[in-house]
């Protein structure tokens, strides 16, 4: 079947990293966060991935391109942000059928094959994967019956509002009849689409358990490349203690140490310390430096003696010596 994913943002929570590689393009272990977004349907099953895309889809589609991969790739770009549910109804003229849909930063240990029997089953447009969370208000929250129907949906509750600890996992099983319901120009699936088709009782939902994180910041960046290692969700590499390492390996001096954290090829790493973080290709790590909580970028050079938490550090940079860098980007 085909998968379509949304990812239309400029990725602007991921900043500096994102400036010059979009999103779906960054790397998380040995894949892409776009080929990690996927991986929640097994290969045998993909016939076509469709990129709802606003931003440097043209570096997406040369990735691709250049790549061995068992699916057809299509771009359906946007000229203007036009919302999840503008995104998705710009695919209307190249999905059709029974389709999976995902938003562009969702990890997660949803089964999808156990989603599509539901959805076969029950019937309807549509089925949600659903997650328990005990403050719902940043999501949308379903109400969920007795025979998996959505009874009732409802973006971003307030405190007062709030029916449901069940939110919306931004993982879908669709039928091409959604397109039917989504207006034209820009629209949010969540609060155009979602409350109307609840009210017709055509959307199902399914809780699952396992893990979900929306990997789309700094924070859940790190939590997404934990779990991923926790998980084994890579087919290259190698893991030492609770990190994971690119090959071909940089250099790590004697002394470091480095936890739960993802190291990119040619990197070196003189006695420092790195923990939960990302350190991605031929960057270089001087003496004495602590890097915590992190997303350091491509051939970034950091200066001896430097204390960096909770940053993003854009690529090719370079961190003077005894830099102390807090909760922030750089530059």
């Amino acid at each position: 079947m085909q998968v379509v994913v949304l990812a239309g943002g400029i990725g602007s929570r991921l900043l500096p990293w994102t400036k010059s590689i979009p999103k779906p393009l960054l790397p998380m272990l040995d894949k892409t966060l776009l080929e990690q977004v996927i991986s929640s349907v097994p290969s045998d099953m993909i016939d076509e991935v469709v990129v709802a895309g606003g931003y440097k889809v043209d570096m997406i589609k040369s990735y691709f391109s250049k790549s061995d991969f068992d699916f057809d790739l299509t771009i359906v770009p946007e000229d203007e942000p036009l919302g999840t549910g503008g995104a998705l109804g710009n695919c209307r003229d190249v999905v059709n059928g029974t389709f999976a849909c995902f938003n562009g930063d969702v990890i997660s240990s949803l089964d999808v094959k156990s989603l599509l029997s539901l959805h076969k089953s029950n019937g309807g447009i549509g089925t949600l994967g659903l997650w328990e969370v005990n403050d719902p208000t940043r999501f949308g929250i379903v109400g969920l019956d007795d025979n998996s129907k959505i009874t009732r949906f409802m973006e971003k509750p307030k405190p007062e509002e709030v029916f449901s600890n069940l939110i919306n996992a931004g993982s879908y099983i669709f039928e091409d009849d959604i397109f039917d319901y989504i207006p034209s120009g820009k629209s949010s699936i969540e609060r155009d689409v979602f409350p109307l088709l609840a009210e017709k009782q055509m959307l199902n939902g399914q809780k699952f358990d396992g893990f979900f994180i929306d990997s789309g910041t700094r924070s859940s960046w790190c939590d997404a490349v934990r779990t991923c290692i926790d998980k084994k969700r890579f087919s290259s590499g190698e893991i030492c203690g609770k990190s994971w390492f690119d090959v071909p390996f940089g250099k790590v001096e004697e002394g470091s140490t480095i936890i739960d954290s993802m190291v990119g090829k040619d990197t070196e790493i003189m006695h420092s310390v790195v923990e939960n973080s990302t350190i991605l290709s031929g960057t270089k790590v001087s003496k004495n430096v602590s890097i915590e909580s992190c997303l350091i970028g491509k051939n970034v050079t950091i200066g001896k003696n430097s204390r960096l938490t909770n940053m993003i550090v854009d690529h090719g940079s370079i961190i003077p010596e005894d830099s102390i860098l807090n909760d922030g980007q750089w530059p």
